[in-house]
């Protein structure tokens, strides 16, 4: 049996055009068995049977004149969300990042909600699976500087900007620890970049050191901003 391209035999299989096979891959989505399949122009075996993963729906969480909260499943962007609720972004999650998400409904509103996260005085809590142990607190203090071509990327620079996170353990099991990280910046992939740092990537997060796995696995679980605060349950894959 003679090898194609995966974005063309998911194609085939799914009766579907190659774009739309494509964007299903690069959407982060496509699994042969349990394993993701990474990249749409790949090589494998003609006769594999993929499957594709249900992304889960958007729930709104809270709405009054001001701002609206929403639950964002994994795998979509933080624009595409934009997009379906109707409203402008206050701040993103990655796209295989879950949880809390808020969006302004007027521009008074979005110019004190900036205030606030230019002050600090916003407080991000995200529940995180790492590779590694860790088994107590620990402040992470280092700038971050983000590389802005086709794809985002940060690392760790005297030359970046400051950035702040503190991790506390909740689980260690085996060699994979539960953690959550409150952040008191908000960098371009800070957490990850961070725990990365502390040789703990998170989980599912193959670009900073992560093994692979169904999703990245960090969910943006509490949010605290001017008098609102808005939770979301982690998603059943992280308990």
């Amino acid at each position: 049996m003679k090898n194609e391209k995966a974005y063309k035999i998911l194609a085939l299989q799914e009766n579907i055009s190659n774009r739309a096979a494509k964007d299903l891959i690069d959407r982060g989505v496509v699994y042969i068995g349990n394993k993701k399949v990474e990249i749409a122009r790949g090589e494998i075996k003609a006769d594999t049977k993929m499957k594709i993963k249900k992304i889960e729906k958007i729930k709104k969480i809270f709405e009054d004149e001001d701002i609206v909260a929403v639950d964002k499943p994994a795998f979509l962007t933080s624009e595409e969300v934009a997009k379906k609720i109707g409203f402008g972004l206050l701040h993103r999650l990655d796209k295989e990042t879950s949880g809390i998400l808020l969006l302004y409904k007027n521009e008074d509103f979005r110019q004190k909600a900036i205030d606030e996260f230019r002050h600090q005085r916003v407080l991000k809590e995200y529940i995180a699976w790492v590779n590694g142990i860790v088994s107590e607190p620990v402040t992470i203090e280092s700038p971050i500087l983000t590389i802005k071509k086709h794809k985002a990327y940060s690392k760790i620079s005297n030359d970046g900007k400051e950035a702040i996170s503190i991790v506390e353990p909740l689980i260690v099991e085996g060699k994979r620890s539960k953690v959550k990280v409150t952040i008191k910046t908000g960098r371009t992939h800070q957490v990850r970049v961070h725990l990365k740092s502390i040789g703990c990537p998170v989980i599912g997060d193959t670009r900073y050191g992560g093994i692979p796995f169904e999703r990245i696995m960090l969910h943006a679980h509490k949010i605290e901003l001017l008098q609102y605060k808005f939770v979301s349950n982690e998603p059943k894959n992280f308990n």
